[in-house]
Parts: structure tokens; C-alpha cells; sequence
């Protein structure tokens, strides 16, 4: 069957058998031809890179996903890589790049998570909240030479993670139950995720982390690395965003964790000044 065959197959079609060509049919298969295309860039993105997998994830024939694959290459949002299947193409990061560029944290907060960096030697991330997670927004590499799973775009139940902690302070204490239960059914389905500690427990660290200015992730997120984070205040000294100092076990011992705290929340402080935040 040619192409145009089966696109007017995939129509919506009156009962005569014609395809409905009226605006609001159009305008729903358009629609439904947008939000496909999406969710297929979000296969690739999570790693689904061959034809027969992303048609298995979207429920689509796989002629009609070799045809958008093929489309979302020629426009270059995707890159085909023979024997290996599909990547995210350069205008996806082109179109990420300018993502961040239109968000003035970034750039507000870029020169003082530099100077932290150079200050500690270790990696600095910058995140805030969004749908109950913390989205990291910028990474500083320290140093060291370490690698770590955090990098930019990355989305982690708050609970688990020393930015994640920092921005729950700035939420009413009820919503952190809810949290806390999502960080621990994630740590649960990953086989390697280190347990959170019992809720008593770790509802007194909060506590503790809200009287003290910062948090600690105790290798709550990832098995050898510690980190310890801050919160960001906006003009409504409202939590707008965290900074964290992250780094391995063996540069992190507890005593340090409590001396970098006043650092951390320093730089945090200085992102917050920019943003209009004035300490009362």
C-alpha cells in the first residue's frame, strides 16, 4: 500500500467511507499526530531507540513509526545512527540550550555554583521543583574526576536527594508524607537504591535541616555519594530553586558535610539576593 494510501486509512472517515476532512476531524488527527511525535522523542530520550521498540511503547505499526522516525530525521530532531538505531538530533539540543537560556535563573545563578565549585573542588548542582519532583537545571563538575547519574534535565523524587530536601523546606510540613511515600516506592523498584530512613527519622532531619539553613543526602540517592544542599529564596522569600555540593564518600565524611553547610547556604543566599530576596 503507498503512502498516501494509508495516510487517508489512518483518517477519520464518515460512514460512506470518506474520509472526514472537516475542520474539527482535522484539526483532532492533527493533534493526535502531534502528541505521537512527542511521545515517540520521549522513547528515544529514555533510551527506546529501535523501530520495533518504540512501535511496542506507542501501540503503532511500525510502517507508520518508520515514518515518522523518518520525518523527525529529515528535520533533524532525531540522528539515525546505522546498526545502533536513533538519538536525539541537534536541533532538540539546540531547542534545550535555549530552554535554559529562557529561564534568568541559570544564568543568575551560573557565576556563584562556579564559585562554589572552585571553593570546594567538588560538583554543584542547581534544581527546583516541579510536578513533585527536583529538575536539575544546571550542573558544575568538580575536580575530582568523579562521576555521579546527576546531569541537567534530570527529574529524582525530592526526598531522596540533598536539593530535593532543601526545596521540601520551603513546602507546608503535610506535603511531606506524600514525598517522602514517592521517593520511597522509587527507591523500591530500583534494585540498587539505597532505603530512606524510617519516617519518624527523617521527619526530624527535616526539621532539623529547616532550623540549620540546609540538608544532607546521607547516599540516600545514589550508593557512595553525599552531598549537602540549600535552599533559594525568591522576592516572596518563597523556595524558588536549591544548590547542592555533591561529592564521593570518602571527601564527604559527616564533619565536613556540617562545615560546608554555612558555604552552601551562602551561595544559596547570594542566588537569592539576585532574584530580590532580602533576609529579614
Amino acid at each position: 500500500m503507498k503512502g498516501d494510501d494509508a495516510a487517508v486509512l489512518e483518517q477519520p472517515q464518515t460512514p460512506d467511507g470518506i474520509p472526514d476532512r472537516t475542520p474539527e476531524k482535522r484539526q483532532g488527527t492533527g493533534t493526535q499526530t502531534l502528541l505521537r511525535g512527542l511521545a515517540l522523542l520521549e522513547c528515544v530520550a529514555e533510551g527506546i531507540g529501535d523501530v520495533k521498540g518504540i512501535a511496542a511503547r506507542l501501540g503503532t505499526p511500525r510502517s507508520t513509526t518508520h515514518r515518522m522516525l523518518n520525518s523527525l530525521v529529515a528535520e533533524r530532531y532525531l540522528h539515525h545512527v546505522p546498526y545502533k538505531g536513533y538519538l536525539l538530533g541537534p536541533k532538540l539540543i539546540q531547542l534545550g540550550m535555549r530552554a535554559l537560556e529562557h529561564r534568568p535563573l541559570v544564568a543568575m545563578a551560573r557565576p556563584h555554583i562556579e564559585a562554589l565549585a572552585r571553593l570546594t573542588g567538588d560538583t554543584v548542582h542547581l534544581g527546583v521543583l516541579e510536578d513533585g519532583e527536583v529538575f536539575y537545571l544546571d550542573k558544575v563538575p568538580g575536580t575530582r574526576g568523579l562521576e555521579m547519574r546527576s546531569r541537567v534535565g534530570l527529574a529524582m523524587p525530592v526526598a531522596s536527594t540533598g536539593l530535593g530536601k532543601s526545596l521540601m523546606l520551603g513546602l507546608p510540613p503535610d506535603r511531606w508524607p506524600d514525598l517522602y511515600e514517592r521517593a520511597r516506592a522509587f527507591a523500591a523498584k530500583v534494585p540498587d537504591r539505597p532505603p530512606l530512613a524510617p519516617w519518624p527519622e527523617f521527619r526530624r532531619r527535616l526539621a532539623d535541616y529547616a532550623g540549620q539553613g540546609w540538608s544532607f543526602d546521607l547516599e540516600e540517592n545514589e550508593i557512595g555519594i553525599r552531598c549537602v544542599g540549600a535552599p533559594v529564596r525568591d522576592v516572596r522569600n518563597q523556595v524558588a530553586a536549591a544548590v547542592s555540593v555533591a561529592s564521593a564518600v570518602p571527601f564527604m565524611p559527616e564533619d565536613r558535610m556540617r562545615e560546608l553547610g554555612p558555604a552552601v547556604r551562602d551561595c544559596a543566599d547570594a542566588i537569592s539576593k539576585e532574584l530580590g530576596w532580602r533576609p529579614e
